[in-house]
């Protein structure tokens, strides 16, 4: 089991492709927060302040937990009208 991590539009420009976090990474990074995620996938780069962080489809913020089988996606900001 892992969790898929999602980079759409201009996060996935900054990131790069998507990333999938399997069981031992898990365990050997201690990855257990949307913090810890961006933190592994992004190698380095900040992320933006407007970033929006979804966890299995609900808006998170970065403490949020995770655990295996989740599904974690961040996109900038949607304007429309």
């Amino acid at each position: 089991m892992s969790i898929e991590v999602k980079f759409f539009a201009s996060m996935r420009d900054l990131i790069g492709d998507d990333c999938e976090i399997g069981s031992e990474t898990l365990k050997e990074h201690t990855i257990s927060t949307v913090d810890d995620i961006w933190d592994h996938c992004a190698r380095g780069k900040t992320r933006p302040e407007n970033v929006l962080i979804a966890v299995n489809m609900n808006y998170v913020d970065g403490k949020a937990l995770v655990k295996e089988g989740d599904e974690v996606a961040f996109f900038p900001p949607v304007t429309g009208g």
